[in-house]
């Protein structure tokens, strides 16, 4: 059966709809959704159904999964990480919500949810009142990852009835927000003590020093 295609309002996203897309989160559906970069693909962090078959639409294995959390404020980010220095804390507090990612240790609670032993995580709180409505009413973090195009030119898709069109037959839902982005995240890696940027993106973390 071919996956729902849901339009929301990208500014003010329609409870009713949000609500929608949370039910069908909580029944262990994958989605594809929109955010302040490009377009991504996930499922509710706390099904590990989900999460499984998340891998398998992505081909990767659970064990070396470099997946996202997407949570919805950085007082969320404290369940899953072993420690925020108060120094980066206010940098995080800062650039949140905005295009980054930010990599830190993770805590004893992040391998109990996925099952497979993770030492890092990704975090991300991108500036879209869709996927911020979605996690905030659903409680828990969506697991994420980049929807990245076939084509050699064009790395990522922008149009969303194209990205219907590629994985209709492979998730739930596809929610239409507007055209995409076509410039993932920055991403910040935390681990070492020192902030290293490690992929250029759309953020300028320099902004926030």
């Amino acid at each position: 059966m071919p996956a729902e295609f849901l339009n929301i309002h990208p500014r003010n996203p329609e409870p009713r709809k949000v609500n929608r897309v949370v039910e069908m989160l909580r029944n262990g559906a994958i989605i594809v959704y929109p955010t302040d970069t490009i377009y991504g693909i996930g499922c509710d962090l706390m099904n590990r159904r989900s999460v499984e078959e998340l891998c398998n639409i992505l081909e990767v294995k659970p064990y070396k999964m470099q997946l996202s959390f997407i949570c919805h404020d950085v007082s969320h980010i404290t369940k899953y990480v072993k420690r925020i220095d108060t120094p980066h804390f206010k940098i995080i507090k800062k650039a949140l919500p905005g295009p980054f990612t930010f990599i830190f240790e993770s805590n004893s609670h992040v391998p109990k949810i996925l099952g497979v032993e993770k030492k890092t995580v990704g975090i991300r709180i991108p500036d879209h009142e869709i996927p911020k409505s979605i996690v905030n009413q659903l409680g828990n973090p969506l697991i994420t990852s980049s929807i990245k195009d076939d084509d050699h030119i064009k790395e990522y898709t922008t149009d969303p009835e194209e990205i219907y069109e590629d994985f209709k037959n492979k998730v739930d839902l596809v929610i239409d927000g507007g055209p995409g982005g076509n410039v993932p995240s920055t991403v910040v890696d935390f681990t070492s003590g020192e902030p290293e940027i490690i992929r250029q993106g759309l953020g300028n973390f320099s902004d926030y020093f």
